[in-house]
């Protein structure tokens, strides 16, 4: 099974320990955060699969944190906190939480929520390692490294066709331009940004000739790129 990057975001020592030491004790790899801003800046940059949050956090409340988040990222959020009021969990469930766990929890419940966290997470990327990908019109046979839209084959040059690939495999996901240079050029220092959204325009032209009703990247500025489900 992957090993599954947990970003950990408490502002309470003894508690952050705790739940580190119980991910370390089952190999999990983690990242942490003691405020709300840390937070948002380690899902950005690292792309963490499940985040447990608390939500008094010293500088933003945690609804806010989620909030925040949501606007550019479906990552799997954990709440663990001390609010014990329906009105509390109704809140963060609403604002776009997957769960909520409420303080003093026992690590093993912990343990068992991540594991749904898991299930579900390794079904999705079942479905994405599937060896033909098609949505919509776009079709892309990894076999062959052939793209096709409305059947018909489109040039990608190696470039375009990894962000095409790294998009379609996160469907749904919006990914950060730092993630995005990460995992397409291997050496954040080989390119910039800019680089990035000019071959982002070209890969879009290439994919929306013909059918230019359909959008199948969106742009969320100053963040990234989202491959939509059309």
């Amino acid at each position: 099974m992957k090993n599954y990057l947990i970003l950990v975001v408490e502002d309470d020592p003894p508690i952050q320990h705790l739940i580190t030491t119980t991910l370390k004790s089952r190999d999990y790899s983690f990242l942490t955060a003691a405020t709300g801003e840390a937070a948002i800046m380690e899902t950005a940059s690292n792309n963490p699969d499940i985040i447990l949050l608390d939500l008094g956090l010293p500088d933003l409340d945690g609804i806010e944190v989620i909030s925040r988040i949501r606007s550019w990222s479906n990552v799997p959020i954990i709440v663990l906190s001390a609010r014990s009021e329906d009105s509390d969990k109704i809140d963060a469930l609403d604002a776009g939480a997957d769960d909520y766990l409420t303080k003093p929890f026992s690590v093993e419940e912990l343990l068992a929520r991540l594991r749904v966290v898991q299930r579900r997470l390794t079904l999705m990327q079942a479905e994405n390692n599937q060896p033909l990908y098609e949505n919509g019109q776009l079709q892309i046979d990894y076999a062959l490294r052939c793209v096709k839209i409305c059947g018909e084959e489109i040039r990608l040059t190696p470039i375009e066709y990894k962000l095409l690939c790294l998009l379609a495999k996160n469907t749904g996901k919006v990914l950060t331009h730092k993630y995005i240079i990460q995992n397409v050029w291997g050496n954040p220092l080989e390119t910039d940004v800019a680089s990035l959204r000019v071959f982002m325009t070209t890969l879009r032209r290439k994919l929306e000739k013909g059918s230019s009703d359909i959008r199948y990247i969106q742009t969320h500025v100053g963040i990234g790129y989202q491959m939509i489900r059309v």
